[in-house]
């Protein structure tokens, strides 16, 4: 069996559009599905953002390790939001494929666990988005979707017509990456 675990963002559950569609996508080609849960979340800190972003990828590696030692189905895929992004180490580290949605590509190490990744990913984002970094999403030389005027959460502020056709491509994007793995 495969399964692909849908990792939740800071203040993005998986009920939320861009992982509820991420995990319809795997869905439809035969994926079960399975939505992570953060038992607790790290108070921000604005004064430190890397710090914060170290403190952040501790965290998803310690719950998520524990959810993968766990897990009995062998073909696993990630899909993780912004927070759940820090989870490119351990796929890196197994060996996992993923989708990664609006990764904080910008004063975290996230892009050094993208650069170590050997299975195929996805990274979705938007220029507009002060955590996207559009040179290191070209650099990995990796497939990715690109908006250029959504927020953090891939939507545009005031026009939620126009989100739905962002959260339409992106999902595109991803039933394409999805029907290759």
């Amino acid at each position: 069996m495969s399964v692909v675990l849908l990792i939740p963002g800071y203040d993005y559950s998986p009920e939320r559009p861009l992982l509820h569609f991420a995990g319809e996508v795997f869905a439809k080609h035969g994926w079960t599905t399975r939505q992570i849960r953060w038992p607790s979340l790290l108070p921000p800190r604005g004064d430190d953002l890397p710090r914060w972003f170290r403190e952040q990828r501790a965290y998803v590696h310690d719950h998520l390790g524990r959810v993968l030692a766990a897990e009995p189905d062998q073909r696993i895929a990630l899909a993780g939001k912004s927070m759940g992004c820090f989870a490119a180490g351990l796929a890196a580290d197994r060996g996992l494929p993923a989708v990664w949605l609006t990764p904080v590509l910008r004063d975290s190490g996230l892009p050094a666990d993208l650069q170590r990744a050997s299975a195929p990913f996805l990274l979705l984002g938007s220029a507009a988005d002060p955590s996207w970094d559009p040179a290191v999403a070209r650099g990995l030389h990796r497939p990715f979707f690109e908006t250029d005027r959504a927020d953090h959460g891939l939507e545009l502020p005031g026009d939620p017509v126009g989100s739905i056709d962002v959260l339409r491509q992106a999902t595109a994007a991803i039933d394409s990456f999805v029907s290759g793995l």
